[in-house]
C-alpha cells in the first residue's frame, strides 16, 4: 500500500480513502475490547499522525506541528474517536444482551480484589468518553436502542 498513499499523481482525498478502507480496519481490529489508557490514545494519535506524514510525504525532521499537517490533509483526527464510538456501540450490544458478559463488564461478581492498583475496566473509559457524572445515566439507557445511539452520536459529535 505504500506505493499507492504516497503516489503523488493521486489525489489525496483517493489516498485518504484508502487509508480509511484497506488499513484502519487491520489497525482497528478487537478494538471493541480494548482498555484505553492516556498512553496507548497517544500512541494511537501518533500511529494516525505517522499514516498522514507519510502520505504527505512530509518527514520528521520537518519542523511541522501536527495541526499543520491535519490541515494540510484536510482531516481532523478521527481514530480515537471511531475506536471510542466501536467501543460504545459494542458495550450496548453487550449490556442489552445481559447474560454473563453484563456482570463481568459491570465488575458485578463475588470475590475479593486483587491487590495493587486497580485494572481499568470498559465502563472507566466509556465514562472519560461520554463525560462525568454519566455512567449511572449510561446503564440506565442501555435498554433503550434509540436513546443509546443518541448517546453515542452526540458523544462523538462533541469529539472528545
Amino acid at each position: 500500500m505504500k506505493t499507492i498513499l504516497t503516489n503523488k499523481h493521486i489525489s489525496i482525498e483517493t489516498r485518504k480513502r484508502a487509508l480509511r478502507c484497506y488499513i484502519e480496519p487491520v489497525l482497528m481490529y478487537g478494538c471493541e475490547a480494548w482498555t484505553i489508557s492516556k498512553q496507548i490514545q497517544n500512541k494511537l494519535e501518533a500511529t494516525e499522525m505517522w499514516f498522514l506524514r507519510r502520505m504527505l510525504r512530509i518527514p520528521w525532521t520537518a519542523k511541522k506541528t501536527y495541526e499543520r499537517v491535519l490541515k494540510k490533509a484536510n482531516k481532523r483526527r478521527s481514530l480515537v474517536r471511531t475506536i471510542r464510538k466501536r467501543q460504545a456501540t459494542f458495550l450496548g450490544h453487550v449490556m442489552r444482551r445481559g447474560k454473563l458478559e453484563h456482570l463481568v463488564t459491570k465488575g458485578k461478581f463475588e470475590g475479593k480484589r486483587s491487590r495493587g492498583r486497580q485494572r481499568e475496566k470498559i465502563m472507566d473509559g466509556l465514562a472519560t468518553w461520554l463525560g462525568p457524572g454519566k455512567v449511572s445515566d449510561t446503564l440506565a439507557a442501555d435498554k433503550d436502542r434509540d436513546l443509546w445511539r443518541d448517546m453515542i452520536a452526540n458523544a462523538y459529535k462533541k469529539g472528545t
